[in-house]
This record gives structure tokens, C-alpha cells and sequence, in this order.
């Protein structure tokens, strides 16, 4: 079913998210601390609606979120991608991955990857990462990644009260820490 880019690394495949994604996409999406600073947990519907509004937005903008596969074992780990929706502050680089395969490595991995995919066939000069102030794990990704707080900003409604700061940089930075 995958019609768009598959990215692949030495451990993951990023595709575009199939339905037989869903199971494990919706039981990432009702997993409270996993979810904690990506909107809340979701009953299976809303996660359905949130599953199909990603896949659409490949349609809609022309890249969106990957579902990222373990190479070896064929095994859903997340949801990492480019992500623009409608008023959103920036062209970000997002993430985020089911519980099971926290602490691995693979949101690096894939980021990485997607910020390549960006940079190189997107043609972004600029990738953000909105990110809750107290969510460590994902500052620290965003750290390693080579990003910096650039401060406060605001997501669109339904979203615009949760506390978030864009974390970025330039294609320029990207690309001379690639280099180095």
C-alpha cells in the first residue's frame, strides 16, 4: 500500500503508516505517559482519527509522519516525521514512540533520517521541534539531534494552551554537523 519515500537505516524502515499499523499506533496513542506531552491519551477512535489524519496530510502536503519499522522482526515502533499542519509555528521534525521500544535509540535513528529527508528532499532551510519544557526525553533528543531552545511559541487550536518551545535549527546547521 506504501505510494510515497521509504527511508531506511541500519536498524528501521520509515514508510508511510498501512493499516496494519493501526493496532499498535492506537495502543501507543492510549499509553498515559507516553502520551503525557503529545495531547493525551486517545480512546481507539480518536487515535483512528489522528492515524488517518497523518496518513492524509502525505496526500494533503506531500510528506507528513513515518511509521517506523524494525528491520529485523518487522515490529511498529512509532511515529516520527516532518509535521505541518494548518497555523503550526514552523516546519517541524516530530516523534514519537510506543513504550515497548523507549530507550533504544530509535527516535535518534529515525530522526536523523528525517531530518535528511527535510533538509535534502523537502527543501526545508529550517526544522523546529515543539516540545513541552518538562519533557526531558525529547529536549534531550533534541540536544543530540544539534537543535537549541529558541523560546516559547504557540501550536494551533485545539492545541494552543499547551506550554511548548521551538527547538531548531537551520538546514545550513544541519547540514555542517553532518559534515563534522
Amino acid at each position: 500500500m506504501t505510494t510515497g519515500p521509504v527511508l531506511q537505516t541500519d536498524r528501521l524502515i520509515l514508510r508511510l503508516p498501512e493499516p496494519q499499523d493501526f493496532d499498535a499506533w492506537a495502543a501507543m496513542a492510549a499509553a498515559p505517559e507516553t502520551m503525557r506531552f503529545l495531547g493525551g491519551a486517545m480512546a481507539q477512535e480518536v487515535a483512528w482519527r489522528d492515524f488517518a489524519m497523518r496518513r492524509g496530510a502525505w496526500d494533503v502536503r506531500g510528506f507528513s509522519m513515518f511509521s517506523v519499522i524494525e528491520r529485523d522482526g518487522g515490529a511498529w515502533v512509532g511515529r516520527i516525521g516532518p509535521w505541518q499542519p494548518e497555523g503550526w509555528p514552523g516546519t517541524e521534525i516530530g516523534w514519537g514512540v510506543h513504550p515497548a521500544f523507549a530507550g533504544r535509540g530509535y527516535a535518534h535513528e529515525a530522526a536523523v533520517a528525517c531530518m535528511d529527508f527535510a533538509v535534502d528532499r523537502l527543501g526545508w532551510t529550517d526544522i523546529i521541534h515543539t516540545i513541552d519544557p518538562a519533557n526531558t526525553r525529547s529536549i534531550a533528543l533534541a540536544e543530540r539531534l544539534g537543535s537549541r531552545n529558541r523560546g516559547p511559541t504557540r501550536l494551533p487550536p485545539p492545541l494552543a494552551d499547551f506550554p511548548v518551545h521551538a527547538w531548531g535549527q537551520t538546514a545550513a546547521e544541519w547540514k555542517a554537523r553532518r559534515r563534522g
